[in-house]
């Protein structure tokens, strides 16, 4: 038994990408890092804190994480680490099981990644629809912006909780608990970066300064340094890292290992096939951003074993559930970056932050990091799409409005399986109205063909997938049998299914009892692997012909003496599928 190239061979992108390195490669890929572990810095705190985690849980995520999916992924310039799609999870899991559980349940979803990429699931994640992946994605963003007011409006609400209801309840009564100087710190940070982001490079050549060096610097590092400062100078009564947290610790994370039993994992399966199915489809759809940028082609299965091996190990030394990350990528990209050192250098950049400057990170205001996550938020969902809503089928609108109600009201993983769901039946549907049944009266069926009576030979042509969802053509064809040959022209059929093969069977046996010969012509390739496979050719009473002018000919020389003279009686066409 021959094994799959990919059981047997692991690329890692960066083999590739030293083919030719040098220097000045190498300038540019640390620029990059160091550029792309500033913009990681406030967005890895953020993550962790709105999915109830502590700030250094989503630092060491961007290290530990970020530092092997560069080393193992099949991409050469994505940028691993923790994701906002994550929070809505995250939070929940550790709301209901708690943080050790969440690392089973990370775990877990590492060793299903990694198995996709071994067996070649990569381009499986492109066949979501779009209508899933948009609503889902506008949903998190809801979600996450939601779950953002308590800081941003600086409620004193002790714990959150993670359901639609429960956060609009609990904001609604806590409102009481408002804090002016918060909503100011958060107002003000929010400006900032949306300035420093689309009002400063819209300022163009005329500015040297600001177009070619400021906005290399992002606008979420201007606010967090602008809202320490003014929360620090100022003394505002504002909650930070360090009032809630106490700090970073200016450490190394330590290796820790949950107890792990049967029961937890069973009940931690869904949650852990959730965030495998997720990151593979947040990854994924980075890297084929990527791709576009650097004119270069990613590894989807690779990039999925690389995300499996970060998001088992991460877990263990105090991280949270990582993918690619298209903000930092798109960064590192537009920074220089050429070959997956980049993304190392990110990682290393951020263990060096920790390392030296933790103290710092005390400063930091929580509605600043709520603003920041309110722009991701923002920018991270595709609003524009419920206004296009309009130029689509009802089928594609109500399958986007479905994941994303189910998504912002109910559970993320009921919205990817309703939507799958749906889009699968839409699918069904569609290609079962593409499958049709013609059935050809003489002189149509051939040109120059003789004549014959429809009573005693008939031929139907069929169209499109023999499928389970289109065997009803092939009733119709048992409900019209002729008395002596009946011939199916399947020279338009590119797909017959086991479904549609038994329904041929049971064709066959119809015209078996019938003393019908039922002559099968046109049959092209999978049609008929799938026709010899089901031993339908084999059949009594079955024949075989190149085309449909060898199968009249065939069928004509079946009819007894008599049969085929004077014109055909005319007869009511089976109706079209």
């Amino acid at each position: 038994m021959q094994l799959p190239d990919s059981i047997l061979m692991f690329k890692p992108s960066i083999l590739q990408s030293m083919r030719g390195y040098n220097r000045e490669r190498f300038i540019k890929d640390v620029t990059a890092g160091l550029t792309v572990g500033v913009v990681a810095l406030p967005l890895a705190m953020a993550f962790a804190i709105a999915s109830g985690l502590t700030p250094q849980t989503g630092i060491f995520t961007a290290i530990i994480a970020g530092f092997l999916i560069a080393l193992f992924g099949g991409s050469k310039v994505q940028i691993g680490g923790p994701a906002g799609a994550f929070i809505v999870i995250v939070y929940g899991i550790v709301e209901r099981y708690g943080v050790p559980s969440l690392i089973i349940a990370t775990a877990m979803s590492g060793v299903l990644l990694f198995l996709m990429g071994l067996f070649r699931m990569g381009t499986l994640v492109r066949f979501i629809p779009v209508a899933v992946v948009i609503g889902f994605t506008n949903g998190i963003a809801v979600l996450i912006g939601l779950s953002q007011l308590k800081d941003f409006l600086g409620l004193s609400i002790p714990k959150l909780p993670a359901d639609f209801f429960g956060m609009l309840s609990t904001l609604w009564a806590y409102q009481s608990t408002f804090n002016p100087y918060a909503l100011a710190v958060s107002v003000g940070s929010l400006l900032t970066i949306i300035v420093w982001q689309h009002f400063l490079p819209a300022l163009g050549p005329r500015t040297p300064l600001v177009h070619g060096k400021l906005t290399i610097i992002p606008g979420s590092i201007v606010a967090l340094i602008l809202g320490s400062i003014a929360v620090t100078t100022l003394n505002l009564p504002v909650e930070t890292i360090g009032s809630r947290f106490g700090g970073i610790p200016a450490e190394l994370p330590a290796f820790a290992l949950p107890e792990l039993n049967w029961e937890t994992a069973r009940f931690l399966f869904i949650p852990a096939l959730t965030l495998a199915i997720l990151g593979a489809i947040e990854s994924l759809l980075c890297a084929r951003v990527a791709d576009g940028m650097v004119d270069e082609r990613h590894d989807p299965n690779q990039e999925l074993m690389a995300q499996g091996t970060a998001n088992f190990i991460t877990p263990f030394f105090g991280g949270m559930p990582a993918t690619g990350t298209i903000a930092r990528t798109v960064t590192n990209v537009k920074s220089g970056a050429s070959s997956p050192i980049a993304g190392m250098v990110h990682a290393l950049v951020l263990l060096l932050i920790v390392l030296v400057a933790a103290p710092l990170a005390a400063l930091v205001p929580l509605p600043t990091l709520a603003a920041v996550l309110m722009f991701v938020a923002w920018n991270m969902g595709e609003w524009r799409e419920f206004a296009r809503l309009r130029s689509y089928r009802m089928p594609y609108r109500l399958t986007l409005l479905a994941v994303f109600f189910l998504t912002v009201v109910f559970d993320l993983t009921v919205a990817v399986e309703v939507g799958l769901v749906a889009a699968c039946l839409t699918f069904i549907y569609r290609i079962s109205s593409l499958s049709r049944s013609e059935p050809l009266v003489p002189p149509a069926a051939v040109s120059g063909a003789p004549q014959w009576n429809d009573s005693d030979l008939r031929v139907w042509r069929l169209y499109g997938a023999l499928f389970f969802g289109a065997v009803k053509l092939i009733e119709d064809i048992e409900d019209h049998l002729p008395r002596h040959v009946a011939i199916v022209d399947l020279k338009n059929v590119i797909y017959l299914d086991s479904s549609g093969a038994e329904e041929m069977q049971h064709l066959a046996r119809a015209c078996q009892k019938r003393n019908i010969t039922l002559i099968l012509c046109g049959v092209i390739e999978q049609p008929l692997d799938m026709a010899r496979r089901a031993r339908l050719l084999d059949h009594p009473g079955v024949r075989q012909e190149p085309d449909l002018r060898a199968a009249l000919a065939a069928g004509l020389a079946l009819l007894p003496p008599g049969a085929d003279n004077g014109p055909a009686p005319a007869t009511a066409a089976s109706p079209a599928a």
